[in-house]
Order: C-alpha cells, then structure tokens, then sequence
C-alpha cells in the first residue's frame, strides 16, 4: 500500500493492480474457441467442461481459474433472450397453439444453452487469463512454474 502525502490526513491511497499486457480480443476469441487464450492451439477443455490444468502445447496454466459461477448466468441472460424474442415475434405473427409453442421452444432453449455454456465458460476463463485475475495475475509477471501434480 502506498501513502498519498498530499491527501487529506495522509490517507492511504490503493496500489493500482499491475497492468497485464496480454491482448483482451484475442484471448477472448481463443478462449469463445475452446482454445488457450495464450497460444490459441491447446484445447482448454478436457471434458465438456472440465477445465485441463496447463495448455498441451504452451504449458500456460489454468488450474486457478474461477469460472464456476458466471458463465451458467451468462448464458442464461442470452438463450433468455433470444428464446423470448423468438416466442414473442413467433406469437404476434403466427398466434400457435401453446402445446406447438412449448414443443418448439422447449428443445431450442435446452440445445441453445447446452451449445453457448461450453464457448462462455472458455470466454470468461480467457477474460480471467486476459486481465491477469486470481492465480494468472502471478503468471504475467513471474516466469511460468509448472502446475502441481496430483499426489499419486
């Protein structure tokens, strides 16, 4: 923590956070990829998903993402919203029967949310990669150590 001489009092004045100087749109595309927001060739996941601990190809390591919470709210926010201007706009034109409506939207916001919670999750661990957030805050500034192995 530093100390501003010239403020009221002497207060203390937070430390800004170190500034990463990793390019935020490519990571995030990467990331939106499934792919290391590093390198953009290592799959970031290993299971649907399972985030792998370090990229095959770079060895950038993920084991201290957080992106547990987020990406379930982020997709929720845009299949809400297409699916109800799709039912809306599909209401007003053609008025169909509520069994018909629930038939077609039911399966499209199911499918909609299975196939966008893969891509925002890779999106928001890139975000964090990006940004230099939580454990990747280190790996900017440090040289890369080599993730922990599980004890066998």
């Amino acid at each position: 923590m530093t100390f501003d001489d010239g403020g009221p009092g002497g207060r203390p004045a937070p430390t800004p956070p170190p500034r990463s100087n990793r390019p935020l749109g490519p990571a995030l595309w990467r990331g939106w990829r499934c792919r290391c927001p590093n390198c953009g060739e290592g799959r970031l996941f290993a299971g649907y998903l399972t985030v792998v601990p370090a990229c095959s190809v770079c060895g950038e390591a993920f084991h201290h993402h957080r992106a547990d919470d987020l990406p379930p709210y982020l997709t929720i926010m845009v299949v809400g919203h297409v699916v109800v201007t799709g039912l809306l706009i599909t209401d007003r034109m053609f008025v169909p029967p509520v069994w018909l409506e629930t038939v077609i939207w039911l399966p499209v916001t199911a499918i909609l949310g299975l196939a966008l919670l893969r891509p925002i999750k890779g999106a928001v661990v890139a975000l964090q990669w990006a940004l230099a957030m939580h454990g990747f805050g280190r790996a900017a500034t440090v040289p890369r150590e080599e993730p922990p192995r599980p004890a066998s």
